[in-house]
């Protein structure tokens, strides 16, 4: 089997991964415990093509090229360059390589009344259902951040009609506490479950936050993380690559899988420290392949 066969072939053995998961759902023999399912599910793994922008710069087909090439599943899109106009162009482009579209990140301004419809139609013809916002200055501001969940809602309802999710993707600011809760905790109460909380767990960490602890605070939520290697405090021996930095990985693909609603672990390199981006992102993939 050449290895673009093999890449089309576990597509589509991840497409039919959630299936499993109705089977908890019938009573009886057929329903098996948390434990047992859990430790069948699997996780697809994507790439944030930011890692990557200046080779997405130079020539986007090539630098898709190149990401098949390594062994991940899916993209994560960070702006459509020659496709911006072309949805059926990058789709047919997507097919070609074997990878699947994990989720894109827009803007806030793409939910609105007069462009949420053309959000919906360009994405629904790459295939793309996670529709994620990487941030909003509103999220840790006091008096308008209830104003940007409730967009956040009203948008949720509409994209639910056609089978897609909003979320929005954390930093390190969204952890400021306004009054006992961090803005993060609150915007998850303001929304509804229908809105994707894409943790960052490389900013998570950044912030000294634990990033296992609000996967599982809120169940179903994380269908998309990313995996940011991160070291902190100049950690002794670790260096931004996924496996030797300063995040608990055992820990958080633990909390995706038996709470998380995961789909998707989405790495995203924005440091290098062993070549080119596209080196380090292919060290990264290795590192997590050895974890999942």
């Amino acid at each position: 089997m050449s290895d673009n066969q093999t890449r089309i072939s576990r597509r589509r053995m991840l497409q039919t991964t959630a299936a499993g998961a109705l089977i908890a759902a019938v009573p009886g023999r057929m329903a098996l415990g948390a434990e047992a399912c859990c430790a069948k599910k699997k996780l697809g793994i994507a790439l944030q093509l930011y890692s990557v922008r200046g080779d997405c710069g130079k020539d986007f087909d090539a630098a898709l090229e190149r990401v098949a090439g390594m062994g991940f599943d899916a993209v994560e899109f960070a702006g459509y360059h020659k496709y911006g106009g072309n949805p059926e162009g990058l789709k047919k482009k997507l097919d070609d390589l074997g990878l699947l579209a994990a989720a894109t990140h827009i803007g806030t301004g793409s939910f609105s009344e007069g462009s949420i419809q053309k959000t919906i139609d360009f994405h629904a013809a790459i295939g793309c259902k996670y529709l994620v916002v990487p941030g909003d200055g509103r999220f840790s501001h006091p008096d308008k951040s209830k104003e940007l969940a409730d967009i956040f809602n009203v948008a949720a309802e509409e994209l639910k009609k056609v089978g897609m999710k909003c979320g929005y993707h954390n930093h390190t600011h969204e952890f400021k506490k306004d009054g006992d809760k961090t803005f993060w905790e609150l915007f998850a109460e303001r929304t509804s479950d229908d809105v994707v909380l894409q943790q960052d767990v490389g900013w998570t960490v950044a912030a000294r936050q634990d990033p296992v602890k609000y996967i599982r605070q809120y169940p179903g939520r994380s269908q998309v993380i990313h995996c940011k290697p991160t070291v902190v405090d100049g950690g002794e021996g670790e260096i931004a690559i996924l496996g030797q930095d300063s995040v608990p990985w055992v820990e958080v693909i633990k909390a995706c899988r038996e709470v998380g609603g995961t789909e998707w672990l989405t790495i995203e390199q924005e440091r290098y420290p062993k070549g080119t981006p596209m080196e380090c992102v292919e060290l990264s993939l290795a590192g997590l392949k050895k974890l999942v």
